[in-house]
C-alpha cells in the first residue's frame, strides 16, 4: 500500500496517474451482467457498427466507475477518504472500446475544512485516458476526506 494522502497532504494542482488497464469484451459483458444494462451498442456488434461505430462499445458508467477502481490502484485513499458526496460534470467524451488501453490521471481541485474537526470536503477530478491520449470519461468527484491522525493507528473515526 502506498502513503495515504490526508486533508493536509491534498494540495490542489497535484495530478496523479494511475497504473494502465486493456479494456475487453468480457468487461463489458461482466458489467452488462451485472448491472442488466444490455443496450445493443454494448452487446451487439453489428448493431454498433451500424450505430457509427467500429464495434461494440463499453457502458458509459462502466468508464465512470472504472475511474474509481484505477483510483483504488494509486493506493493512497484507503484510510483516508471516508465517503463520497457525489459526482459533479460527468462527461462522456469518447467511446471506450475493447482493445483499448486506460489510465486515471487524477487532479486535486479543491478542499475545504469542515464544521466538523478532523475532516474536509475535498474535489478531485478523474480523467479516464486512452494511451494515445484522448479523454474518455470525466467528472468532479467530492470526497469526504479525513486529517492526519495524530496518534495510534491510522484509521478514521467510525462515528463520523
Amino acid at each position: 500500500m502506498t502513503d495515504q494522502i490526508w486533508y493536509e497532504d491534498f494540495t490542489p494542482g497535484t495530478v496523479l496517474t494511475s497504473p494502465s488497464r486493456t479494456i475487453t469484451l468480457a468487461d463489458i459483458d461482466r458489467y452488462a451482467d451485472l448491472t442488466g444494462e444490455r443496450h445493443p451498442v454494448h452487446m451487439d456488434e453489428e448493431f454498433a457498427k451500424a450505430a457509427g461505430f467500429r464495434g461494440r462499445i463499453a457502458h458509459g458508467l462502466f468508464g465512470l466507475a472504472l475511474i474509481e477502481g484505477l483510483k483504488a490502484e494509486i493506493g493512497c485513499f484507503e484510510r483516508s477518504v471516508t465517503a463520497s458526496l457525489g459526482w459533479d460534470n460527468i462527461r462522456f467524451l469518447a467511446p471506450l472500446e475493447p482493445g483499448d488501453e486506460v489510465h486515471l490521471k487524477l487532479e486535486f481541485v479543491d478542499r475545504r475544512m469542515t464544521s466538523k474537526p478532523g475532516r474536509g470536503i475535498a474535489t478531485e477530478r478523474g480523467i479516464l485516458v486512452k494511451s494515445d491520449g484522448v479523454e474518455v470519461t470525466s467528472g468532479d468527484h467530492k470526497i469526504f476526506l479525513i486529517c492526519r491522525p495524530r496518534d495510534g493507528p491510522e484509521e478514521p473515526d467510525q462515528n463520523g
